[in-house]
């Protein structure tokens, strides 16, 4: 009875997960397993047995480069598939030792849980083979009924390329674990995204969400490319949660050996597309390893709150007979009494330097003074980069420019002890504007190795900020004074998922933030239906504007940052036929941005692409009168 209930709070803990944000799940075994020598025609699934401790060493790995679920070692014992190797008899034994050594390993962490993997049983059933649907679903109960007996937490049906196999093993499930167990509903699929039998896309989908799956989703056969624009197809057809657990690409055979060449960063990249995308679970399958996790998990953290379980350390002050009362936004800096009083702010965005000298910086800001910028906002580790401190280069360019600062502060190299100190030092030296964001995850930088804290994301870093103002540490206790921070948050007007976009954005008001800078935008119409959509908790919005300077730009600019750019705007850039010309038309296409949102935003963020400051200064001039 005791056993029952816990596995029915698990199976409620991991629902109630799934409705928060994404989870990350393990990569392969069999190529762990593989790499350690074991041979091919091994029964890999035996290994619980025999050779246990290697087992149990690949799920460590997988727990330590940050999966949540990991799969038994199971996936092939089925009594059908063991029968091949001669161990009809071990079902019972394999898969309850499988279910064990997971167990073991997902100790080192308490937020880890255990999925019994299941494969296809490895025979045709009817009509095309000779085991009857009957047979394939008493097969099915066996192998579950073990795992289920043992403790798993969920279920996880994978590579099943039949869906007639799948309606068996799910209602095999079903029959044996009853309606409280988590299910996973994986299908395998070609390049083209059919099974390999020829079912499109919207016929599986269809019948795979009439089963008695949680969740439904995609693993092994190919690479995370096809699974991605396969998935993104799906929803179209189903509103159950979704999983990708796609190979690292296509194998390659090197001197006999199949070698998966896609790299942890590739796997990482799409990892990223397919959280924007709404997949609910991201894991690896044939070729993926525990770098290859790991960087998914810091995709993963950058891009979703909850990642770790600090939500209660940093929520609204418990105790309201300590919490201060806020410095008004007025009375925190010059850029605060301005927004204040409604007046059309202006930022220029300044680099710190890779070095140590920051002359240059400080020219350019004293530039941006003399032309009537109201601050100089200066970016944190911008495109994970090693640079100056952002927090020194404004305390500088404020010392030596005399010009004020808003500085950017991300999650990404930060616990939650040297956030509260890096916040409460730039209050004592007097930076006094911030802009909290989640931060680039390492992988886009010179360092993909470096590691990423993430201990919170932007949005328990505002609750961070709102509590230092309260005069509070994260823990609710008096810090004897307290901070006037003003406290800024990002936004993108043009995020693929505009939905999440929106809640996060919400969320971020709600902790405390007092405006809010966007991406760059290039699209009016784009801008409007962001700030429709924030009417219920609008805050001063600036808008961020970045002058082009070629086409080159432009396109990277909606290819690899996801910005778009309208067609007019492209073909203008295509029309400039040199360099001089090319910036001209940039700038002037900035300008005309800064006229159309004039009258609907708080004020403008102007980028100086590679430090060509003179190029926002221009942007500036079409401001106007303020």
């Amino acid at each position: 009875m005791a056993e029952n209930i816990t596995r029915v709070s698990r199976a409620e803990e991991f629902r109630a997960l799934l409705g928060r944000r994404a989870v990350v799940a393990d990569g392969a075994m069999g190529t762990m397993l593989y790499g350690r020598g074991v041979f091919i025609n091994r029964c890999f699934d035996e290994l619980n047995l025999s050779s246990p401790q290697m087992v149990k060493d690949i799920h460590l790995e997988y727990v330590r480069a940050g999966a949540e679920v990991i799969e038994t070692n199971t996936y092939g014992a089925t009594r059908a598939r063991l029968a091949t190797f001669g161990l009809a008899d071990k079902v019972e034994a394999i898969n309850r030792a499988g279910v064990r050594l997971a167990r073991e390993a997902a100790a080192e962490r308490s937020d880890v849980f255990v999925a019994g993997a299941v494969g296809p049983l490895g025979v045709r059933i009817e009509p095309l083979g000779p085991m009857s649907f009957q047979e394939a679903r008493e097969s099915f109960a066996e192998q579950v009924r073990a795992l289920v007996d043992e403790g798993v937490d969920l279920l996880v049906f994978e590579t099943f390329s039949n869906l007639n196999e799948m309606r068996e093993a799910v209602a095999a499930a079903r029959e044996i674990a009853g309606p409280e167990m988590i299910i996973v509903s994986q299908m395998t699929i070609d390049d083209e995204g059919n099974l390999h039998d020829g079912t499109d896309t919207e016929t599986f989908t269809r019948v795979l969400d009439t089963l008695q799956a949680d969740v439904i989703g995609l693993n092994c056969s190919v690479g995370p490319k096809a699974t991605l624009e396969t998935l993104e197809k799906m929803m179209q057809y189903s509103q159950k949660p979704m999983s990708a657990m796609p190979n690292a690409g296509h194998p390659t055979k090197v001197e006999g050996r199949n070698i998966y060449l896609s790299s942890p960063e590739y796997i990482a990249q799409y990892a990223r597309r397919m959280l924007w995308a709404g997949v609910k679970i991201v894991g690896g399958c044939c070729g993926t390893t525990p770098e290859h996790i790991k960087s998914i998990k810091s995709e993963a953290r950058s891009l979703q709150p909850g990642m770790r379980t600090l939500t209660a350390t940093v929520e609204e002050p418990k105790s309201k007979a300590l919490a201060m009362e806020k410095v008004p936004v007025a009375a925190k800096s010059s850029l605060g009494a301005k927004l204040s009083q409604k007046k059309f702010v202006s930022f220029v965005e300044i680099l710190p330097p890779r070095g140590v000298d920051a002359s240059r910086e400080i020219a350019g800001a004293r530039l941006c003074k003399e032309a009537g910028i109201d601050a100089i906002n200066v970016p944190d580790g911008p495109r994970a980069s090693a640079r100056l401190s952002a927090q020194v280069t404004c305390q500088l360019i404020q010392r030596e420019a005399g010009i004020e600062t808003v500085l950017h502060f991300c999650c990404r190299d930060r616990n939650i002890l040297g956030i509260q100190s890096e916040l409460l030092g730039a209050h004592a030296a007097g930076v006094r504007n911030l802009i909290c964001i989640t931060g680039d995850p390492p992988r886009m930088g010179s360092y993909p190795d470096a590691t990423a804290v993430f201990d919170v994301d932007a949005i328990g870093l505002c609750n961070i900020v709102n509590n230092l103002n309260h005069g509070l540490d994260i823990g609710g206790n008096g810090i004897g004074n307290q901070t006037a921070l003003l406290l800024g948050v990002g936004a993108n007007p043009g995020a693929l998922n505009m939905e999440e976009e929106i809640r996060r954005t919400g969320w971020k008001v709600q902790a405390g933030a007092e405006y809010i800078v966007t991406q760059p935008v290039f699209d009016l119409g784009q801008v409007e239906r962001f700030l429709k959509q924030i009417e219920g908790f609008r805050i001063p919005v600036i808008a961020g504007i970045w002058p082009l300077t070629s086409l080159r730009n432009a396109e990277f600019m909606v290819n690899e940052l996801r910005v778009p750019v309208p067609e007019e705007f492209m073909e203008r850039m295509r029309r400039a036929d040199n360099p001089e010309r090319s910036r001209a038309e940039g700038v002037e296409i900035a300008r005309e941005m800064v006229r159309r949102v004039r009258g609907l935003v708080d004020g403008v963020q102007l980028s100086a692409p590679f430090g060509r400051y003179s190029m926002a200064i221009e942007v500036a001039e079409a401001i106007g009168a303020r």
